[in-house]
């Protein structure tokens, strides 16, 4: 058979055989570059992941624990209860003396210590030049101030003074200055929590693990402000050597505000013999007279002894064991419980307490917690004065009306908080209550005398004693009282112009959700309370100004149409002022 091939078509087709040949080449090689890519990539990230993971052990050895320590503050934070600062770690310079800044040529300082005494003295207004040349003079390291400013650390500086050194530490800093600064207390030099919640919390403040979680107060910073700029105008108008002010939620026992005037900076650091130190509200005790009567009824009612307000008791002096019990006003021949309680009548009262008893009114007083140190957090709690032994006649009747039994103002406000409540006493706090927590307390009252006693007060500020103390809109009611103050040594009250004044209160009466107690301690009369020294003219306007501030802060909303309803009252009592 013949061949169809043309010439040269054998040379072709070797030549494509040769063509595919290399681009099966170059695939392999594209291939084998592509693998090595991937080897080399897997390669360097494996080499990340073992150098993440080295990183990662490193972290948790000491190094990393030392850095992240540094970024952690010495001592946890303060706070109001709603988150405000009240204490807080900062840094700071001191001016730290060291006599070898110049080696061992045996004199520390360029100039005289007299000279840079003086000098010093002149930057810090506050030190005193004796002190500073004394430290001088004594040729050992020492502080000489803490808490240096920067522009004062310049002027140090300029003096040329190698000796005088500036060390940045940290700090304890009140960015709030005074505000509850009894409540708080303060960090002395060593570090170390002084007084207040600074010492309560000393261990849980500086714990390692806790330090980054600031503890939160029951504090309102608000409240606490208004209360100390309310106690402070009572005490510049009437002249007053000190004040104490509580505010206090009647169903959780939480402390909204605590105050004690005059007071303190924390931020200083010489205040170990400060006598501004010393709580008022907690630590001081006081007879606080009529605001006690409240409790008598309370008890009487109770116990069945009060059955019909309009029953009427003779208002005459009661004479009793040679002494004489009498009012401050002659308020007729008699009068009943309503009235006795709006003009503030010791002889009433001391008439009801007597057909009580003292054993019972004993037993009222304890469930109170009138007997032992006041309950809260804080170191300072002072112990009443309590009479000891069963209650005779006349101590009965004394006790009733808020005399022979002294105790803190803080006494009076758990009390006073049990009266409108319902009839549950529990224990004040100044850490925040979560909600549905509250303590569960012990019942001292009956709620239906609960309820009584809320349409009593009441009254008491619409028609009696504390008239200056209703806040438009919040229902406010409360007691006066008026105490002379107790002579030394069981001298007795001799010094009639020395009292006691205290109003103790509670809003809205319809439905109580806070205690306001204000107390100053011998008020004089002045012409801001119209020549009066009477808790009716000087502490119950300080707690209708406090109730108008801190209403509405608290969620308490000002309502002229809602009030407690005593129209089963109201036709008893004939108006006019008592005490």
């Amino acid at each position: 058979m013949a061949s169809f091939l043309s010439p040269g078509s054998g040379s072709a087709a070797g030549g494509r055989f040769h063509l595919a040949h290399i681009r099966q080449r170059a695939l392999a090689t594209a291939r084998m570059r592509l693998v090595w890519v991937v080897i080399g990539f897997v390669f360097f990230a494996l080499t990340a992941f073992v150098r993440i993971g080295q990183l990662g052990l490193a972290a948790q050895g000491p190094d990393h624990g030392a850095a992240a320590d540094a970024l952690v503050p010495p001592r946890a934070e303060i706070t109001d209860r709603n988150g405000v600062p009240l204490a807080r770690a900062f840094p700071a310079y001191s001016l730290w003396f060291n006599p070898h800044a110049l080696g061992a040529t045996g004199q520390p300082l360029v100039k005289t210590p007299e000279e840079v005494a003086h000098a010093l003295a002149q930057i810090f207004p506050g030190q005193d030049y004796d002190d500073l040349l004394r430290l001088l003079r004594a040729g050992k390291p020492t502080y000489l101030r803490r808490r240096v400013l920067p522009e004062e650390a310049n002027k140090v500086h300029a003096l040329g003074e190698p000796a005088l050194e500036f060390p940045r530490e940290t700090q304890r800093f009140y960015p709030q200055g005074s505000l509850a600064a009894h409540v708080l207390g303060y960090v002395e030099e060593d570090g170390r929590g002084k007084l207040g919640m600074e010492q309560v919390l000393d261990a849980r403040l500086t714990d390692q693990a806790h330090r980054a979680e600031p503890v939160a107060l029951s504090i309102d910073a608000r409240a606490q402000g208004a209360m100390e700029d309310e106690l402070s105008r009572g005490m510049l108008e009437t002249h007053a050597k000190g004040a104490a002010g509580i505010i206090l939620d009647v169903d959780t026992g939480e402390v909204i505000a605590l105050a004690s005037l005059p007071s303190f900076d924390p931020n200083r650091g010489d205040l170990a013999r400060n006598a501004l130190v010393f709580n008022r509200a907690s630590n001081q005790v006081y007879e606080l007279g009529s605001t006690f009567k409240p409790f008598t009824m309370a008890s009487a009612i109770d116990a069945g002894v009060i059955t019909d307000m309009a029953v009427r008791y003779p208002a005459k002096p009661l004479k009793i064991d040679g002494f004489t019990i009498h009012d401050s006003h002659d308020f007729g021949a008699s009068l009943n419980v309503p009235e006795a309680l709006i003009h503030s009548s010791n002889i009433v009262t001391a008439q009801v307490a007597d057909k009580l008893g003292g054993q019972k009114l004993r037993e009222t007083m304890i469930a109170l917690g009138m007997n032992a140190r006041p309950t809260i957090e804080l170191p300072a709690r002072g112990f009443p004065i309590w009479p000891k032994g069963d209650w005779p006649r006349l101590r009965t009747m004394t006790v009733s009306y808020g005399h022979g039994l002294a105790v803190t103002p803080l006494h009076l406000a758990a009390g006073y908080a049990a009266l409108v409540n319902g009839g549950i006493w529990r224990p004040a706090s100044l850490f925040k209550v979560d909600p549905g927590h509250a303590p569960a307390g012990h019942r001292v009252f009956q709620a239906s005398t609960s309820a009584r006693m809320r349409q009593l007060l009441r009254l008491i500020v619409v028609d009696g004693t504390g008239k200056k103390a209703d806040a438009s809109g919040f229902r406010v009611g409360g007691k006066t009282g008026s105490a002379e103050k107790a002579g030394s040594h069981g001298s007795g009250y001799r010094n009639k112009t020395a009292i006691i004044a205290t109003f103790a209160a509670a809003f809205p009466m319809d439905r109580p959700r806070f205690v306001v107690i204000a107390m100053l301690d011998e008020p004089q009369a002045t012409e801001q309370t119209s020549g009066q020294r009477t808790a009716a003219w000087n502490t119950a306007p300080i707690v209708g100004r406090v109730v108008s501030r801190i209403g509405p802060l608290l969620g308490v909303v000002p309502d002229g149409r809602r009030d407690v309803d005593v129209s089963d009252l109201t036709p008893l009592v004939a108006n006019g002022d008592g005490e």
